[in-house]
């Protein structure tokens, strides 16, 4: 029987071979199977075999010995017929292979004398088709286990605008919606992606990259700066919107290290080799800290802040900022507010403190009129940083309870009542949005939320306003070296934040 196994081993890895290249003409083994049956190989070879296709496919060797179980069995049945009870079995450690018809042994000449073509093909096609779905397996195990993690490839051909990426054992994809906006490739080209998806399609494992995703900025760093490879550095958060800007929070333990210092490199050398893999995109580098006073200000630079209110209910924070840092803080269609909102996890409201004031006594009125609320109720709530009914159509009983001393039926009433006029309010803005008639400004911005609105900054937007802080960061390095990193809008740069 040894002579079936390693012949059908064999030819089912060429079969393989000859498929994943696409060639038209088969590589099989050399003769037809006729004279591969008259071929008698003794067990050594058997595990060779074996071996040969788990290092060539990357399959267990397990799987290979239960797929030439299948495959001899097949052919023996295709002989013998379905209802003649067969078993077939291989030594693992000594490749001898043995079938069992009725429960007694068939001599190895006596089958090979009985076996075809026709049964040899039969084992041939079921060898050829295990295989391939051991490989598909092994492949999807390997790359799922690889998601968030950076890959090279060669841009081997297009489909449309999705690019077809070569990662050696196996072909990715890389949709048009995961590449960088703006960015252009050839054929021949390399790319460095992350995994993003990975799935099985029919007898192939498909795998989606993207070079959009956080994680490639997050990998691009862990490449070009040792510290954070070797954990000396860490990157606590990370937001990203690709092909513009951003925002990279870094932390040390080492007080000695400067972390953004290191992450930037002496005159920008490290940070240069990310923002030129991203396309020119603008990266903003800021010190991590575990409090939100002082996080939430480095998040939003190169803006001054003046004060941060936390409002734990709501997960949010109102920064205040002076008049002529209102743009700055915004940014450019509030793309800096929304990145350093990412960062941190809260919800951030940008406004001064004249737009505070005026807030707080539209809020006061507005919840003082609730039916049946107690006039502490108000002062509570916007303590609590809930200014409109909108908020306080999503605050949970309990806290309303604790915040107004009303019982939970009467906290009930509250909140359908806060429901029904954010209802009419969010009405009334869309019958004035259609009229033409919405006030063009909103006292606060903020980049979430059911009742956020992000309007173009009315003056200069980020990159046109002046900001002598934000041109020239003087950042200490590692050593006693210190960094000079320019900030450029149009060459995409980088920003230093302390």
């Amino acid at each position: 029987m040894d002579w079936v196994l390693s012949v059908l081993a064999w030819r089912s890895l060429a079969e393989s071979r000859r498929v994943a290249c696409g060639s038209s003409t088969p590589a099989f083994f050399v003769g037809g199977a006729d004279e591969g049956l008259k071929k008698i190989m003794n067990d050594a070879e058997v595990l060779r075999t074996v071996d040969a296709i788990h290092r060539d496919k990357n399959i267990d060797k397990e799987i290979v010995f239960e797929v030439l179980e299948q495959a001899i069995l097949s052919a023996a049945r295709k002989h013998y017929g379905e209802e003649i009870p067969l078993e077939s079995k291989i030594d693992r450690i000594t490749g001898h292979t043995t079938v069992i018809k009725e429960g007694a042994p068939i001599d190895s000449e006596q089958l090979g004398e009985i076996l075809g073509r026709i049964s040899a093909q039969s084992a041939k096609q079921v060898m050829i088709q295990k295989i391939r779905e051991a490989e598909r397996d092994a492949l999807f195990d390997e790359y799922l286990s690889m998601r968030g993690s950076l890959v090279n490839g060669t841009i081997t051909r297009f489909e449309g605008s999705t690019a077809a990426v070569n990662l050696g054992k196996v072909e990715g994809i890389l949709p048009k919606s995961e590449q960088i906006p703006g960015e252009s490739f050839r054929v021949g080209e390399r790319v460095r992606a992350v995994v993003l998806e990975v799935r099985k399609a029919g007898a192939r494992v498909r795998i989606v990259l993207s070079r959009v995703h956080p994680d490639l900025v997050r990998r691009l760093f862990e490449i070009e700066i040792p510290e954070i490879s070797e954990q000396v550095i860490e990157i606590r958060s990370l937001a990203r919107e690709a092909g513009y800007r951003s925002k990279v929070a870094v932390s040390c333990l080492d007080q000695k290290i400067d972390a953004v210092g290191a992450c930037v490199g002496v005159r920008g050398s490290r940070i240069k080799n990310i923002v030129e893999e991203l396309a020119g995109e603008r990266i903003d580098i800021v010190r991590w800290n575990d409090s939100l006073q002082v996080l939430v200000p480095n998040a939003l630079q190169p803006a001054e802040v003046e004060e941060v209110i936390l409002c734990p209910m709501l997960g949010r924070v109102i920064v205040l900022v002076k008049d002529d840092q209102l743009s700055l803080a915004i940014g450019k269609r509030g793309q800096n507010v929304r990145l350093a909102s990412k960062l941190v996890g809260w919800d951030i409201d940008i406004m001064t403190r004249d737009e505070l004031n005026e807030k707080l006594d539209k809020s006061l009125e507005a919840f003082s009129s609730i039916p049946g609320a107690p006039p502490e109720m108000a002062e509570n709530l916007i303590e609590q940083g809930f200014f409109t009914f909108d908020d306080l159509s999503v605050i949970e009983l309990d806290q309303l309870a604790e915040l107004s001393g009303l019982s939970e039926d009467e906290c009930m009433g509250v909140v359908e009542y806060a429901e029904q006029e954010a209802e009419r309010l969010e009405a009334e803005q869309a019958a004035q949005k259609a009229a033409g008639t919405l006030p063009p400004r909103s006292p606060a911005r903020t980049p979430g939320g059911k009742t956020a609105v992000i309007e173009e900054p009315p003056v200069e937007d980020l990159e046109s306003t002046p900001a002598p802080e934000a041109e020239e960061a003087v950042v200490p390095a590692a050593g006693p070296d210190t960094t000079t990193v320019e900030e450029s809008s149009n060459e995409g740069g980088a920003a230093a934040s302390h």
